[in-house]
């Protein structure tokens, strides 16, 4: 038989972004390889709904691993920025400019 919509678990988990408490429910899992479907063996964080929809929704495979490549304690905001946008052209190639 199915559970009552109000005996649902009323577990609250932190949001990453904005650190508020909501409840599970209302939250939504992020997962940082950018494949939440994929459950086996993972940990999810979860942001609140607000934050979650303020979020880029793009593919982002690769990204975690290009962050760790340059990432290095105590780098200057300026410093990890270029190290980023170096590793990107590298990897990449350069950006380009939207077409209007």
């Amino acid at each position: 038989m199915w559970r009552s919509r109000t005996s649902r678990d009323r577990t609250t988990v932190v949001c990453i972004a904005c650190g508020d408490s909501v409840l599970r429910s209302a939250a939504r899992e992020y997962d940082k390889e950018g494949n939440r479907w994929e459950r086996h063996g993972k940990r999810f964080e979860h942001l609140c709904k607000s934050c979650y929809r303020g979020l880029c929704h793009q593919p982002r495979e690769g990204l975690e691993s290009l962050l760790t490549d340059i990432e290095e304690h105590g780098t200057s905001q300026q410093e990890f920025l270029r190290r980023y946008l170096s590793a990107v052209e590298e990897r990449y190639g350069p950006a380009e400019e939207p077409e209007r």
